[in-house]
């Protein structure tokens, strides 16, 4: 799956707000690039949350595990819970195991490399054996975001 398909599929879900600081913006320089997405019908980034999805496109500097500095990688991170998490890893976000994962790998769910503790997962470029549950998960993640949000707003 390229990356312009996986942006395709994050945008088709309703109530979906997209940003993606670009050079120049007022968002900071290492954000350039990437993707951050927020179920936010209002149009506006909300500013008490974190996005449920996100897409990065190069090293940060406590995060380059992943590789993502080389040509044509890229990182789809999910904030799907402690259920899914477990489903898709075969373990719970607490039994993480530092120093044992191999955050470069591609294709395959991960932990995420700094917030998998808290339910988060990661690819490396989705492919084959990921892409259709990837798909899913993003959709899962879309809704309980959307969840989140419409509880807080009663």
């Amino acid at each position: 799956m390229t990356m312009e398909q996986m942006l395709s599929a994050v945008r088709s879900h309703d109530g979906v707000l997209e940003l993606a600081p670009q050079a120049g913006s007022e968002h900071p320089e290492i954000s350039w690039g990437d993707f951050y997405f927020y179920y936010a019908p209002d149009g506006r980034v909300p500013r008490n949350r974190q996005p449920y999805a996100t897409i990065v496109t190069k090293n940060y500097p406590d995060d380059t595990g992943s590789g993502l500095d080389a040509p044509d990688r890229w990182r789809l991170n999910l904030h799907v819970g402690r259920a899914i998490f477990t489903d898709l890893l075969g373990y719970p976000p607490e039994s993480i195991a530092a120093g044992v994962v191999d955050y470069s790998a591609e294709d395959v769910f991960l932990p995420h490399p700094l917030y998998g503790a808290y339910g988060w997962v990661a690819v490396v470029n989705p492919g084959r054996g990921t892409t259709d549950r990837a798909i899913d998960a993003l959709r899962e993640a879309h809704l309980a975001d959307r969840r989140r949000v419409e509880r807080r707003q009663r």
